[in-house]
């Protein structure tokens, strides 16, 4: 992938801080408060269990960096610890997560912009049809080759955080003034169920924790900058969330907020005026379509870098003329569409939740199967113990339809695996000498 650095360059702690914070920042806080608005106080606790846990994930991975350099990459990780079969397995499934992560910001981009254009949500299949033409104009750009876009991420960085300030300042001087309040604490109201059902949808924000970790050979000094990078970018992503969600969804009634197509915008409406609000979700659907384009970059380069370690069919790593891998591009976008196609008959609500677990789940797989990579390596044992827990606990979240579809997905690429090490075993093949 074009990493839009000069040969010899390498990113620096805040470069790097802002290179996890940009991954990670995507469509989930635009579109979460709707859906954790009904959980209530279940989901502010559900905020700081989730980013108290993917911190330990992360500062699994940033231990691997720092002690396995030479696996270089989560896949490598699990190569090490239980072989290459595993570790197709889980890249697999963190395709599966990229593809699906795909078809929730594309979902999220068409919600805000429903706010604009209400018979898109008023009429059938048309959020699943506007998202999949979303997909594929995204697709086409990437088709053109891969641009340098260093100052451009900063840019997109900069967009996606504007609202989400708006939404906290907003919120602190209404409650300084005394014009609005937080729905009251009830203990009661806390229960195990809806503490899973939280944690499993906001773990989905929180995805991307893993990009220094990957990117380590860019990283000055990764020995230290790799994991408080790491650290650092998980922790203040985690608390913006927070803040964020926890105001919309406790500060707007449960009614509003859970049936809103843009609940940040809707909280801006509500305690501001319109024409902010509508800034607000312009806002975020250039964030959520610069989001679109740069998870179809990873769902064509990931296969492809399959492909090259011989995991994938050569068919997967091939490129054309501007290094771009066209055909897993148009692989991985038609499976993204087959997938808002199936799911046509759901609501917006109910296709942006239904691929979120599945995306989460998909990529807790990956995590779990890391985690416990480090146990195998004797790398940060406990808190790869606590990280493998949590991982699980949060599959378990995510529900038996996601995390069983994520499973199956996961199996479903096994052929492919069998066909490319076939292609390595007819080249490896001595030829006979004719006589």
């Amino acid at each position: 992938m074009g990493s839009g650095l000069k040969k010899g360059r390498k990113l620096g702690l805040f470069a790097a801080i802002a290179l996890v914070m940009g991954n990670m920042i995507g469509s989930g806080v635009f579109l979460l408060p709707a859906s954790l608005a009904p959980l209530g106080w279940n989901a502010v606790f559900a905020w700081i269990i989730v980013t108290a846990g993917t911190l330990v994930l992360a500062w699994v991975f940033a231990s691997l960096t720092r002690q396995k350099p030479e696996a270089r990459d989560p896949g490598g990780f699990v190569t090490a610890a239980f072989g290459e079969v595993p570790a197709f397995l889980v890249n697999w499934a963190y395709w599966v997560s990229v593809w699906t992560a795909v078809l929730s910001i594309a979902v999220a981009a068409i919600s805000y912009l429903s706010s604009f254009i209400p018979a898109i949500g008023e009429t059938a299949f048309m959020p699943s049809l506007t998202a999949i033409a979303l997909v594929w104009a995204m697709t086409l750009i990437n088709l053109r080759g891969i641009r340098a876009a260093g100052n451009f991420q900063i840019l997109t960085l900069l967009l996606k955080v504007i609202p989400l300030t708006a939404v906290i300042v907003i919120a602190a001087l209404v409650l300084g003034e005394g014009t609005g309040e937080i729905r009251p604490f009830e203990m009661r109201e806390i229960n195990g169920l809806d503490l899973r059902a939280a944690a499993a949808m906001t773990f989905f924000a929180l995805l991307g924790f893993e990009c220094a970790s990957i990117a380590a050979a860019r990283v000055e000094n990764p020995d230290v900058n790799v994991p408080r990078a790491t650290l650092w970018g998980t922790g203040l992503t985690g608390l913006l969330y927070l803040l964020v969600c926890s105001a919309v969804a406790l500060m707007l009634p449960e009614a509003v907020a859970a049936n809103s197509p843009a609940p940040l915008a809707t909280f801006v409406e509500q305690y501001w005026s319109p024409g902010p609000a509508a800034l607000v979700a312009v806002f975020a659907i250039v964030s959520c379509v610069g989001a679109v384009n740069g998870w179809i970059l990873m769902q064509g380069e990931l296969p492809r870098s399959m492909a090259e370690h011989g995991t994938l069919p050569r068919w997967f790593g091939v490129t054309d003329k501007r290094g771009t891998p066209a055909r897993a591009l148009i692989i991985s976008s038609m499976i993204a569409s087959v997938c808002l196609a199936l799911n046509a008959s759901r609501n917006m609500q109910g296709i942006y939740e239904f691929v979120l677990l599945l995306s989460t789940s998909a990529a807790l797989w990956l995590y779990l199967a890391v985690a416990l990579a480090a146990w195998r390596l004797k790398v940060v044992r406990s808190f790869a113990l606590i990280g493998a827990i949590y991982a699980l606990w949060t599959l378990w979240g995510a529900g038996i339809e996601a995390s069983g579809w994520s499973l199956v997905l996961m199996l479903a690429g096994l052929p492919l695996y069998w066909w490319a090490k076939r292609e390595g075993d007819v080249e490896n093949q001595p030829v006979a000498s004719s006589q």
